[in-house]
């Protein structure tokens, strides 16, 4: 909601009530409350490619994979209807009730993302497919208590600013969708609420890059985590966990 409503503003206000900026803020709010209301309930599995790459690596049974994805389906379209329903007066004056996926009153990329003309479907795919590789990087570097995790308490806050980030450095290509869960279900929901099927053939059939590339990109972060980070930072057997130890004399 906060993430759709703020294109929203930007776009329907010509730039008036907003920038890029303002974009990449409500993005990054949205996340940091989302794992604060989810995070103790269910992990805050707010993504589609985190939760199939929890399964992968064996954190997360895949028995509750379709519960997850259901829940974070239903999370998104209901926030794409949401801010439709909000912005419906100003969508229908912006557009004089055309709503299209192309042209100079597009309003379908409120919803779901779509490459910048420019820029080819291998170049679109390896910009999501970095984009979440970063943010995987980030989560784990975030809580990784064996190295210089985060405060407790301070996780949900540094998360939001690494989406924050994400979309300032990485967001001109594709719109930073990153997560197949923010993508998807807006995008049927604009299927079904008046912008039709273009929405999934437009921009070269763009529509499964923002389910495909995010998951592999999902994948090799950890790996990356893994063989930089971890792998080298593992306590040593014989001389027990002596790293950052404190010693404690007792008087």
């Amino acid at each position: 909601v906060f993430g759709l409503s703020s294109v929203a503003q930007v776009v329907l206000g010509r730039g008036d009530f907003g920038q890029h900026l303002s974009i990449n803020l409500a993005f990054g709010i949205g996340v940091t409350l989302g794992i604060h209301a989810a995070g103790g309930i269910s992990g805050a599995h707010l993504n589609a490619a985190i939760t199939i790459t929890h399964c992968i690596l064996g954190n997360l049974p895949w028995r509750k994979l379709p519960a997850y994805l259901i829940g974070q389906f239903l999370g998104s379209f209901t926030a794409a209807a949401t801010v439709f329903g909000l912005y419906y007066d100003a969508l229908y004056d912006y557009t004089k009730g055309n709503f299209t996926v192309t042209g100079p009153t597009a309003t379908a990329s409120i919803f779901s993302t779509y490459p910048a003309p420019y820029v080819s479907l291998p170049g679109a795919f390896f910009t999501e497919f970095t984009a979440t590789a970063m943010l995987l990087l980030g989560i784990l570097v975030i809580h990784d208590e064996k190295n210089n995790g985060a405060l407790k308490g301070t996780q949900a806050l540094l998360t939001g600013i690494l989406v924050l980030g994400i979309g300032l450095g990485m967001g001109l290509n594709t719109g930073y969708a990153i997560n197949p869960s923010r993508d998807l279900p807006p995008r049927v929901f604009t299927a079904i609420a008046g912008w039709g099927m273009d929405v999934f053939t437009a921009g070269h059939h763009w529509w499964w890059v923002p389910i495909t590339a995010p998951t592999l990109g999902s994948l090799a972060g950890v790996l990356i985590h893994k063989l930089f980070i971890d792998f080298h930072n593992q306590p040593n057997p014989k001389s027990g966990n002596e790293k950052g130890q404190t010693v404690v004399e007792t008087s």
